[in-house]
């Protein structure tokens, strides 16, 4: 049991409406949390007491010092602390976050979210690799809108190969449009989470931001445009090419995919997977990595990555020829 005090005069907007981020931190560190004023006590494993103390502590800080508080903010410090004890959560929230004109603010939820928006602020093209629900999209979005609104580039470009679970184009029903829009849906799902439907409808009308399979960047090149290749593991090495080569005078290119969960047939090499090799001593390209302690979904999204990870790992291990 730990018991400490908070010296604030901004004790609900620390606590949340009906002390909803109290219970959020009850419930992910399975304690008890008790609050008479400033003052808290914390029953459960001393660990976990103390990083809540030193989480409501920053967060009291922060508040004092003129940060307005948002939902998710609660979220975010309990994912930076549970990644690294030792993260200074007052520096990460006053140095990495994006303000979209808006008014929100979006926040990496780890370092490596935090390594990777500071490549796409340095780097003209960025390729971020690792499991589902690591942001390495939602990011990239956050960048494309933060770029666009602030007038820095003229369009965003959105694209995916359209290739995934075996499927093919031609067994779908519908016209083209039908059959590709599927495939751009978290696309979409993404960039309506950013900003309002009415606004994000109004970029697509007026062509601002641009929402098109891989196919279809064939022959263009494009300037001055904030261009993100999502689901890039399942793109072939003369697609990768094609797709980089688009770049134009005053574009950025973000690249994401998942070198785990590639639909290419067995003897396809992954445009994603090669560009590791073929692009590491080129340094105006950077690589950003996430693995499952970069996961921001569900609790259990961690869990089944962890667990494939050592399956693969086993597996690979139990195959490998002994060494003469």
């Amino acid at each position: 049991m730990l018991k400490f005090e908070l010296n604030s005069e901004n004790l609900q907007k620390i606590f949340g409406i009906q002390d909803k981020n109290l219970k959020m931190l009850e419930n992910k560190f399975n304690v008890e949390i008790s609050a008479r004023g400033g003052q808290i006590l914390v029953a459960g494993e001393v660990e976990n007491a103390r990083k809540i103390e030193k989480l409501l502590k920053a967060y009291a800080g922060m508040i004092e010092n003129g940060h307005k508080a948002q939902d998710g903010d609660m979220d975010t410090l309990f994912q930076l602390i549970q990644n690294d004890p030792e993260v200074d959560l007052v520096k990460h929230f006053a140095s990495n976050g994006v303000r979209l004109p808006s008014g929100r603010t979006i926040r990496p939820k780890s370092k490596n979210q935090a390594i990777y928006l500071d490549a796409i602020r340095k780097n003209d093209i960025v390729i971020a690799i690792g499991p589902a629900g690591t942001g390495k999209t939602y990011l990239a979005m956050v960048m494309a809108l933060e770029r666009f609104l602030h007038g820095a580039v003229k369009k965003i470009v959105l694209c995916r190969p359209a290739l995934e679970a075996g499927e093919k184009l031609g067994f779908l029903p519908g016209d083209l449009v039908e059959k590709v829009n599927p495939y751009l849906r978290p696309l979409y799902d993404a960039l309506y989470d950013l900003t309002s439907f009415d606004q994000a409808q109004r970029f697509i009308e007026e062509q601002v931001i641009e929402i098109a399979p891989l196919a279809f960047m064939r022959g263009r090149t494009l300037a001055n445009a904030f261009i993100i290749l999502d689901e890039a593991q399942n793109t072939t090495s003369e697609q990768m090419k094609m797709f980089l080569t688009r770049i134009g005078v005053g574009s950025q290119v973000v690249v994401t995919g998942d070198i785990t969960q590639i639909d290419l047939p067995n003897d396809t090499v992954s445009g994603l997977v090669e560009a590791q090799e073929l692009f590491a001593r080129i340094e105006e390209i950077e690589f950003a990595y996430f693995d499952e302690t970069d996961v921001v979904r569900h609790p259990l999204v961690k869990k089944i990555i962890t667990a494939y990870s050592q399956a693969r790992a086993k597996n690979r291990n139990s195959t490998e020829k002994p060494r003469r």
